[in-house]
């Protein structure tokens, strides 16, 4: 079958059985892979009753077609569960390797169900896996089990994914990190807390003799990946993240108003450049990383030769966690942020709804609505990086007031009973940190975006700023003027189709040669013969079966929201512009074919696209 390695490893925690599933290739014709298939293979699995970090709850490691081939970043790998966080579709996507050595293995993915007696990890070798004791690994960090696993293997070339502290706690935004040459982290939706409640720390996978993936046209996929290479390294957002990292956006972002600052409060960050990318340089960079066969290299490597915040050579900050430790918390010093954010993945937390969180609490603070009553004594103010680092190690182990912050922003806002519009969050998830009101198109993205608030679902930014490049984007997808709310929904749905067909081949979003490339590596591949209509087509199922899923889970049309805090206008380069998204919602349900009452695909939609045998559970 080719693309696939035609199998998954099925692990059943509870009674220790580890069996070999065959891949239905009716199934992988229809969902593709990545969170696609695993999307269709958790709505069977669970239903809107199962708890999150109950046994009931599976998660799943998923891999794509064009996984370990040799197209450019196709080492990734997308781990999808029911959130802890959200109690709705969870999906958190992880560069680096792993991917592609889980198929050098022979699988396409790993099923996991039930939890084990003690803690356990998981060993993977060509076609087979065992569970071993992890009893040493308990309370470790993240790069110190990497690290032991290697010791206890004999083997410095093991591909690791782990939890650290907060996974095994079950701090609901817990992650799971690859410490790899690059490290990467499968970062939102609590996936780590979801591998934590299964008493599962670690997948390590050792290979002496990598399988060949079958791919129809080996030559031609061979010449097309080169020119994907090529594409994608002439592309100026390439070209700046290999440079400055993702965080070279830093100074763009606060001048277009889209760097949230103080808790999403203020238009602009005057220490901007204190933190940005250039500034990283400048100053602690000492060399890139980069993922699976990525030319791009947009990790970091940082040292910090002295003071308190000293540090060894390690992961420098993202963009992400730039902004969720600075401009955030209006922290200036970025060795104070790079320390933070390497706590943040020692612990496994995501440092978006980590960062979030903790400045929510400071928002609270500042306003009366906590007090050192409820801190542990701890006052709560704003440019403190002693105080974040405090909160972090509360959280990671659940100690006092780090024991709220660990439910995350939602549930801490319900306990203190905040108004929904006071807390950024959609459908449970912490905003990330691009600004609704400086590019319209990301304010829809929001509220409909299948996880929760996510920039990935679609990158509407980087299209409204121009970066789409010749062919980059499917037709239909437009970069118009970012404070236009009016005919932004058809762009945003057609984005939102190809970002999940992305998350299915699996590809990372920073790689954007044009669109007939990836189609052609797709049927050299596949041995298909796809055109541009036959892609958008899957990836509006791809995008629509992820709604079928949350609909099961509860979500209506009411859910497509967002809060009052980041629609409020500000100053700086929002210019006091604030999104139209009742307009937009009803013009993407309009062109979604949804019905706008419920916020359910229409039956008639869900035979369009190949899904007519859910139209019995959605509209009974």
């Amino acid at each position: 079958m080719n693309g696939y390695m035609g199998k998954f490893l099925r692990i059943n925690l509870t009674d220790s059985t580890i069996t070999n599933q065959a891949l239905d290739p009716k199934l992988a014709e229809k969902f593709v892979g990545g969170t696609g298939l695993a999307c269709r293979l958790l709505y069977d699995l669970v239903d809107r009753n199962t708890d999150p970090l109950g046994p009931k709850n599976v998660l799943i490691f998923m891999t794509g077609p064009l996984t370990g081939t040799n197209v450019l970043t196709a080492g990734r790998i997308e781990v999808c569960s029911k959130s802890p966080l959200t109690n709705i579709w969870g999906e958190a996507s992880c560069g680096g390797n792993f991917g592609a050595w889980l198929r050098f293995a022979g699988f396409d993915g790993i099923i996991i169900e039930g939890r084990a007696p003690n803690l356990v990890y998981l060993s993977i070798k060509e076609d087979s896996a065992e569970l071993k004791d992890a009893s040493l690994l308990k309370g470790k960090e993240t790069f110190e089990t990497q690290a032991i696993l290697q010791r206890e293997l004999n083997t410095d070339s093991l591909k690791v994914m782990c939890i650290g502290p907060a996974g095994e706690r079950l701090v609901k935004y817990a992650c799971i990190v690859h410490p790899d040459a690059r490290t990467a982290i499968a970062g939102r939706t609590g996936m780590g807390a979801v591998m934590g409640s299964k008493n599962l720390k670690a997948i390590a996978i050792q290979i002496e003799e990598k399988k060949a993936i079958p791919v129809a046209y080996p030559d031609k996929l061979k010449e097309q990946a080169k020119e994907m290479a090529k594409a994608t390294m002439d592309n100026f957002g390439s070209q700046m993240f290999q440079t400055l990292g993702t965080a070279g956006y830093v100074d763009m972002a606060n001048a277009m108003g889209d760097l949230p600052t103080k808790y999403f409060t203020l238009g602009e960050y005057p220490d901007a450049y204190n933190i940005s990318g250039a500034t990283m340089q400048e100053t602690i960079l000492v060399k890139n990383s980069g993922c699976y066969r990525c030319p791009i290299r947009c990790g970091r490597e940082v040292e910090i030769k002295e003071g308190k915040y000293k540090l060894s050579l390690n992961p420098g900050p993202e963009y992400e966690t730039v902004a969720s430790f600075g401009s955030n918390l209006l922290i200036k010093d970025l060795k104070a942020i790079a320390y933070l954010g390497l706590l943040c993945d020692k612990f496994g937390m995501d440092t978006i709804s980590c960062g979030s969180t903790i400045g929510f609490a400071i928002y609270l603070f500042e306003k009366g609505i906590l007090t050192t009553t409820e801190t542990d004594g701890l006052e709560l103010t704003w440019s403190d990086p002693e105080l974040v680092e405090k909160l972090l190690h509360m959280i990671a182990s659940r100690q006092g007031f780090g024991d709220l912050l660990a439910e995350g922003s939602k549930r801490l806002a319900e306990k203190f009973k905040v108004s929904p519009d006071e807390v950024a969050v959609v459908k449970g998830l912490e905003i990330p940190f691009h600004d609704p009101r400086a590019y319209f198109g990301m304010a829809l993205t929001y509220a409909v975006s299948a996880r929760g608030a996510c920039h990935c679902q679609a990158d509407h930014y980087l299209a409204t700023i121009g970066n789409i490049g010749p062919g980059v984007y499917p037709l239909g997808v437009e970069s118009t003027d970012r404070f236009q709310s009016e005919g932004k929904a058809k762009s945003v749905a057609l984005l939102e189709d190809y970002r999940a067909l992305y998350s299915s081949l699996i590809l990372c979003l920073f790689t954007n040669p044009p669109t007939d490339q990836v189609i052609n590596a797709l049927n050299y591949t596949l041995g298909t013969t796809y055109d541009m209509a036959a892609i958008k087509r899957i990836g509006a199922r791809l995008r629509t079966m992820k709604r079928l899923f949350n609909l099961k889970m509860g979500i209506t049309a009411k859910d497509d929201r967002l809060p009052q805090i980041v629609l409020n206008p500000l100053e700086g380069g929002q210019e006091k512009h604030t999104p139209n998204l009742p307009l937009m919602l009803q013009e993407y349900y309009a062109y979604r074919k949804w019905d706008p009452a419920t916020g359910k695909p229409t039956k008639e939609t869900l035979e369009e696209l190949d899904l007519a045998e859910f139209i019995p559970d959605i509209w009974n």
